[in-house]
């Protein structure tokens, strides 16, 4: 299984996790909730879920809106079909969720992964943005020490686009330093203690982080080349 496939059946675990969905919902939700996904057709939705079908994570239901219940009669119309997650399929999106190797540093399984957060317990959220942070600080030096040795090669413009990349990656190493700060103070991002329990989910962690492109002032992790 590739890497951005196997990073596909991670979100439509998470996004079927909430609730059950068409595929049309889905990959509505994968277009507008995570951007990293805005490349992805039918034609590779499908493919994927069926395979998490057959391998018992998902079960295929008829759906049961009114617009379904009229779309059979209908000459070569059928049912949509809605997709369930399993318990099985459940066991494993948590199996995921606690896994903090390298790939969940790299720029589009991170941003996957933090869309989940809320779902995420405190220690592995912890884990995946220290470890996120130490990715892009190496690639923040490889970068600065490319640029020493081209600057008098490089054109103005050459230039500017290299400065630009490395102040992309500098602010996402900000923001993460900022995140990493709130979680180890017990704060969600609007700074509120986290002890409440109103604001835990049922993981012990605190409020639904925003996704990385909503926090202000901040580049969609996943956009740190230029």
């Amino acid at each position: 299984m590739s890497r951005r496939s196997g990073i596909l059946e991670f979100a439509v675990l998470g996004l079927l996790r909430e609730s059950p969905m068409h595929g049309y919902e889905l990959r509505k939700r994968l277009n507008t909730s995570l951007g990293v996904f805005r490349a992805f057709s039918y034609g590779t939705l499908y493919p994927c879920l069926k395979t998490l079908v057959a391998n018992g994570w998902l079960i295929e239901e008829p759906g049961h809106t009114p617009e379904d219940a009229l779309a059979a009669p209908l000459a070569g119309r059928r049912a949509k079909i809605v997709y369930r997650l399993t318990a099985e399929g459940k066991e494993h999106f948590e199996d995921l969720l606690s896994q903090t190797g390298p790939d969940a540093y790299e720029d589009e399984h991170f941003a996957a992964r933090f869309a989940f957060f809320g779902q995420t317990s405190r220690d592995v959220r912890m884990r995946v943005l220290e470890g996120r942070r130490s990715r892009l600080e190496e690639r923040l030096e490889k970068m600065r020490a490319s640029l020493a040795r081209t600057r008098e090669r490089l054109d103005d413009y050459t230039l500017e686009l290299q400065r630009h990349g490395m102040e992309s990656v500098e602010r996402e190493v900000r923001w993460l330093n900022e995140l990493i700060e709130s979680e180890r103070a017990g704060r969600d991002l609007k700074g509120s203690a986290s002890g409440d329990s109103a604001q835990q989910n049922t993981n012990g962690a605190p409020g639904v982080l925003p996704r990385p492109g909503d926090t202000p002032g901040t580049d969609t992790p996943g956009d740190t080349t230029p």
